[in-house]
């Protein structure tokens, strides 16, 4: 009966504290190498396309979007990419939380100031190898700047200057933000949390994302048990039919 309400909790309570580096931190765990899988089946979903820009989102809130966001970033990174991470889920944002950075500006600063370059506002990792755009302060009007053509313009900027940018985006079925960043980005990836995701929300999901022609690289399950062969902690399907959601 409390199941899924703890749940909900212990998801609420993660994302306060931001999302697990667990490549960093645990590079020899089985969770760090099932996320150097998922870098290799990008990879793999990038021949024949240039693939320098992803979407990262889930079907309704705290369903791990952030973390695999964060470590995805993180083993790119390791490959010797320049990898930007960035924060566009304005509404409740958590990069700066996992990655312990100043959230004074951010996103938002740069599409309000025109004057301002990225470079003035985007944070670096010399230890971690990464670069950051943070939210910035949370906007009465998130739906309104992800839309703008200010945003197009930072986008296709940041996407010739990286060559990986990974937007951590709002759920789709929460907002239209995520709708919005996916006809923008070159491919998304789909979070969906295993026991707590409900298989209609994310059918809707990816037909939300279908209807306007995303680019949907693939779908990564997480919280998988051990003893469900597995691996751990989340397994990926790239190319899945429609009828596999």
């Amino acid at each position: 009966m409390f199941g899924p309400k703890r749940k909900q909790t212990k998801a609420e309570k993660e994302q306060r504290l931001g999302a697990p580096l667990i490549t960093y931190y645990e590079p020899k765990s089985i969770i760090a190498e099932q996320y150097r899988t998922l870098r290799t089946n990008l990879e793999f979903a990038q021949v024949g396309r240039d693939v320098r820009s992803i979407a990262i989102t889930s079907s309704m809130p705290m369903e791990g979007k952030s973390t695999t966001s964060a470590n995805l970033a993180y083993t790119l990174g390791q490959t010797g990419r320049n990898v930007l991470i960035v924060d566009a889920d304005l509404r409740k944002p958590t990069l700066h939380r996992t990655f312990k950075l100043n959230n004074e500006q951010g996103l938002t600063t740069l599409l309000a100031n025109n004057d301002l370059k990225f470079n003035q506002v985007v944070q670096k990792s010399n230890e971690l190898g990464l670069y950051f755009l943070p939210s910035g302060p949370i906007p009465p009007n998130p739906a309104e700047l992800i839309g703008s053509p200010q945003m197009s313009v930072l986008m296709a900027d940041l996407r010739e200057n990286f060559d990986m940018v990974i937007y951590d985006t709002p759920p789709i079925l929460s907002v239209t933000d995520a709708q919005i960043l996916a006809t923008r980005v070159d491919g998304v990836i789909m979070v969906a949390r295993q026991n707590f995701a409900r298989k209609d929300n994310v059918r809707e999901a990816k037909e939300a994302l279908d209807n306007v022609k995303a680019n949907i690289l693939g779908f990564v399950i997480n919280n998988v048990p051990f003893e469900e062969g597995k691996g751990y902690g989340y397994y990926a399907y790239y190319g899945i039919e429609d009828d596999e959601v």
